[in-house]
């Protein structure tokens, strides 16, 4: 948590001072800008960077699953970049793409390559950095919703664990672990959080 703190704080210091990109905001759906005062805008960058790292990483637990998420997620996030023509994201977002598609042949079920805490962290700061140079942190909020959604399911399985000594609110978490102890293969947890990603996907399209 210190690597990505500093890390987080470097590259949030370089969007403002290096690029000069300020501290405007975009709101889905209503499309409409904010502009932030810079002191929050400091804590609340930080907080998407290291909340999506670790979102991603908490995703990563089965085959091919954060892999194919991210792909979708990043796939969404550079046909942003098409239409508001941010060429540098553009192919960045393609590479990263090409990246994991590649990654995915080796990664799928039954799995011959991990690509580990590495890997995830990588990924999540990948789509957490292109959110915060498109000004849109808050268009993760559906586009990456699963990664969003593991998380909350890691809370408050912690949370409920405590409050009922002992007792749980899900089989496993993350969410993907209850799905499988609740009889669904690997293949099929990835397929239908793919899907459930892509709709969210064409949703954030039209959230723009």
């Amino acid at each position: 948590m210190l690597g990505l703190l500093i890390i987080s704080v470097l590259f949030t210091l370089y969007l403002l001072r290096g690029i000069n990109l300020g501290t405007s905001t975009i709101i889905p759906f209503i499309k409409q800008e904010v502009v932030l005062p810079v002191l929050v805008y400091i804590p609340f960058a930080i907080f998407v960077m290291l909340g999506t790292t670790n979102a991603v990483n908490l995703t990563d637990g089965i085959d091919g699953l954060s892999t194919s998420v991210v792909a979708i997620i990043t796939t969404c996030l550079t046909v942003i970049a098409i239409i508001l023509d941010v060429k540098e994201i553009v192919v960045f977002g393609s590479i990263i793409v090409g990246a994991c598609l590649g990654f995915l042949i080796f990664n799928l079920n039954t799995a011959k390559v991990f690509m580990g805490d590495t890997g995830s962290l990588l990924l999540g700061g990948v789509i957490s950095a292109i959110a915060l140079y498109l000004q849109m942190p808050l268009i993760l909020l559906v586009i990456a919703a699963i990664p969003v959604v593991e998380t909350i399911s890691v809370v408050l399985q912690v949370v409920y664990f405590k409050k009922t000594g002992g007792k749980r609110l899900f089989k496993m978490a993350p969410l993907h672990h209850h799905f499988e102890l609740s009889g669904w293969k690997e293949n099929k947890v990835v397929s239908v959080f793919c899907i459930f990603t892509l709709m969210l996907c064409i949703i954030g399209l039209c959230a723009i």
